[in-house]
């Protein structure tokens, strides 16, 4: 910013003030300048001037990052769709399966959305393993659920969980992805609907916690941020919050105890990502739009990492996707999680969820931070040493 600036100076200095064709020079220097300014500020790496592209216009301008985190349409980018993540600047991107071919196409996807943005903003993925990971065999290693995972490796499963997520990590960062929608540390019961109990780590707060922070190390010795879920914690659901919102009526002495202890265990991770479920005995609104269970988690929990919502268009919430939004953002959340919507729907998420705040751009600054480059590791002698964990 400072060679606009000193060029204003010396400019100034050589005007004559009471000159009105050199006052106009002047004015229109000045906004030549300031776009230039603002151009500066979106990124090093995107042109002098893109500030004044057209375009439907976000809260604040387009030198700020959006509180979002949106997907792409398909395997590329499209003219319109270039546009539209230029334009939002949302803080990440999210992929589906509907966006993964090969390993050549999907590295050529991440590169699309980050020049979209001008940055190199965080890309992150379900890689959970089990029903849940969207890169599959025969490109990429299959794994066992979570559980199933923990069962089998025993004593073992500590080191077994940390080796599997650093052998995600390294298939991840191969693509240019950087981030992983892990650790899933809520804790299983006996009522937990399938659709999460076999993607949990255990059925006690110390072994989920224990295991959680396996999972963590292993993607931030390889590169990859986690994303702590579902917090405050989501394993008492008895319903498929992506079908229905569902409700748990415990004391919350007894949630905190049990179901919040491996997020408090966990509190240092960067990011953080919102269950959709009802806490009644706390408050009657679902904790993605609740301002009781946000401070809770701030407070209570003591996570101070970046909070996305889960998808924003789960059916577990009711209302339109506007005003879900900002009910969220007005809650506390920092950036509104979006996924397979279309085009439109997106445009209304990024107008509603608005920018990053002050507390949002710290939070989001230290999760970038956390990103590092990996020690080379020999990733065939880490594979072979699981196989023996698990088959030994």
């Amino acid at each position: 910013m400072g060679a606009p600036v000193r060029s204003l100076r010396r400019l100034h200095a050589r005007q004559e003030t009471r000159d009105p064709k050199g006052r106009k020079r002047r004015a229109h220097l000045l906004s030549s300048a300031r776009a230039r300014v603002r151009g500066y500020q979106r990124c090093a790496a995107v042109l002098l001037g893109a500030g004044g592209r057209k375009g439907r216009v976000y809260p604040g301008d387009h030198a700020v990052i959006g509180a979002t985190i949106l997907d792409p349409l398909g395997l590329r980018l499209s003219t319109e769709e270039k546009a539209f993540f230029r334009d939002a600047n949302p803080f990440g991107f999210i992929l589906f399966a509907r966006n993964l071919d090969s390993a050549d196409q999907i590295r050529a996807l991440c590169a699309d959305l980050r020049e979209a943005v001008g940055r190199d903003a965080p890309i992150t993925i379900d890689q959970e393993g089990g029903r849940v990971q969207r890169l599959r065999a025969p490109n990429w290693t299959e794994w066992l659920p979570p559980l199933d995972h923990v069962t089998t490796a025993g004593e073992n499963a500590e080191e077994a969980m940390y080796l599997r997520y650093r052998i995600i990590a390294d298939e991840l960062r191969a693509l240019g992805i950087d981030s992983n929608c892990a650790p899933l540390v809520d804790v299983a019961h006996t009522v937990t609907h399938p659709f999460l109990q076999n993607r949990c780590y255990g059925m006690d707060p110390d072994t989920v916690s224990r295991m959680g922070r396996a999972v963590a190390n292993g993607l931030l010795d390889g590169g990859v941020l986690p994303v702590l879920k579902h917090i405050p914690g989501h394993g008492r659901a008895v319903a498929d919050s992506h079908l229905e919102l569902p409700r748990v009526d415990v004391d919350h002495a007894e949630l905190t105890a049990i179901d919040f202890a491996p997020f408090k265990a966990l509190n240092d991770l960067p990011l953080g990502m919102t269950a959709h479920l009802v806490y009644d005995r706390i408050d009657p609104r679902p904790a993605t739009i609740s301002p009781v269970m946000m401070r809770l988690i701030r407070d209570e929990i003591g996570f101070d990492g970046l909070i996305m919502t889960d998808d924003i268009s789960m059916k577990a919430l009711s209302g339109d996707l506007a005003s879900l939004s900002a009910a969220s953002r007005a809650a506390g959340c920092d950036v509104v999680l979006h996924c397979n919507g279309s085009l439109d729907e997106k445009r209304k998420v990024g107008e509603a969820a608005g920018r990053l705040d002050a507390d949002g751009q710290r939070r989001a600054d230290a999760a970038i931070a956390a990103r590092k480059q990996p020690d080379p590791v020999d990733i065939r002698a880490l594979r072979a040493k699981l196989d023996a964990l698990m088959n030994g």
